[in-house]
């Protein structure tokens, strides 16, 4: 997706189904509880190997009201694979986006209390990335927290819950970050779905794309199907039964994809004159539609793909990346069926606030006693 910056229409929410948060990954997401003008404000923060993400919402009966969202590309991790550090030039967009992200979060009054603010894949694996996460803390007042590809994957699925089709017997949701890719993979159990793995596979839109600079004059087949094999063999030992890839095969299971990955690809699906996140969340595509669409971008080439308003120029080098990673999933868990999702690690982050502040404290469980 282009930059974003600003906040979105008042009647944007997350409306996780009451079954779905009974159980998943780690056990149960919340229960109704307290909403209305008069709920306090929490905070997400995401700062990615690509993009730095704040969202501002208030519970709601049914999940969450955002108030206000941003969203900027700063590519953090460009030239991380080649060097093993975050790049100076890269810190400082990312520093700049935070100062922006700081501002909105005083100026809407989030508590410190209620704002979550983590980091992924760039600065797990930069050798700088505690000294880059020290500074923000220092200039901006934002403490960062960098957390492991096993709460990342939880926080991630969490969000998307509510996508989920209960006909089927099992989903596999599909993360794709700049610098990494999670995969987790529930059956059905019940009424709820259930983890039974995951995966983080260190392979994301901006280190493929790096390993694989884009050939200049045409003929991209043999350069997508390197990335396709790369992103293939990062997966190659998927951590579940050989028997939970018989449901996909068969059609008894669907995937789930979050990120600006899927989303682009689903903007080109429905030829957008402008990306629409009311269009675009919770689209059902198949997984033909998938690979038109990345063919479709590739006779675009570069200046077209800049062009595109579901990508801009900030994307156009890393589109296809994330169509590969796509495919190269698609290939190995084969699914008809692919739900398109515009939320993820930061709605699983406010899901997560909101029920932890829901449970009663250590006294007040004593009283009822």
């Amino acid at each position: 997706m282009p930059e974003t910056d600003g906040a979105p229409r008042r009647d944007d929410r997350s409306q996780p189904r009451r079954s779905d948060r009974q159980r998943a990954a780690n056990g149960a997401a919340g229960d109704r509880g307290a909403s209305g003008r008069d709920a306090p404000l929490f905070g997400a923060l995401d700062l990615g190997t690509n993009n730095c993400r704040l969202l501002i919402a208030r519970p709601a009966r049914d999940g969450f009201r955002v108030v206000d969202s941003f969203s900027r590309i700063v590519r953090l991790g460009e030239g991380l694979t080649r060097t093993g550090r975050l790049d100076g030039a890269a810190m400082d967009r990312a520093y700049e986006a935070l100062v922006l992200c700081g501002e909105r979060i005083v100026k809407r009054g989030v508590d410190s209390s209620r704002l979550m603010a983590v980091a992924t894949q760039a600065c797990r694996q930069a050798e700088n990335g505690e000294a880059f996460i020290e500074r923000v803390r220092v200039g901006t007042g934002l403490k960062l927290r960098i957390i492991d590809p096993v709460e990342e994957a939880r926080l991630a699925v969490r969000g998307v819950l509510n996508l989920f089709d209960h006909s089927v017997e099992a989903v596999l949701v599909v993360d794709v970050g700049g610098g990494s890719t999670e995969l987790n993979w529930l059956s059905k159990r019940g009424d709820s779905f259930v983890l039974e793995g995951w995966m983080s596979a260190p392979v994301g839109v901006v280190t493929l794309a790096e390993r694989h600079p884009e050939p200049a004059g045409g003929g991209l087949d043999d350069w997508y199907e390197a990335m396709v094999a790369d992103m293939s063999a990062a997966i190659a030992e998927a951590p579940v039964s050989p028997a939970l890839r018989e449901l996909f095969v068969s059609g008894r299971a669907h995937m789930v994809g979050t990120s600006g990955a899927i989303t682009s690809l689903a903007g080109i699906h429905l030829g957008l004159s402008r990306y629409q996140r009311n269009l675009v969340d919770g689209l059902w595509m198949t997984r033909a539609d998938c690979e038109a669409a990345a063919d479709k971008l590739k006779r675009l080439g570069a200046a077209g793909r800049a062009g595109e308003p579901c990508i801009g120029p900030d994307r156009a080098d890393l589109v296809l990346a994330g169509a590969a990673i796509m495919e190269a999933v698609q290939r190995a868990w084969p699914s008809e069926r692919v739900r398109v999702a515009d939320r993820g690690l930061r709605e699983g982050l406010l899901l997560q606030q909101m029920r932890d502040a829901r449970k009663p404290s250590r006294n007040r469980r004593r009283g009822r006693s």
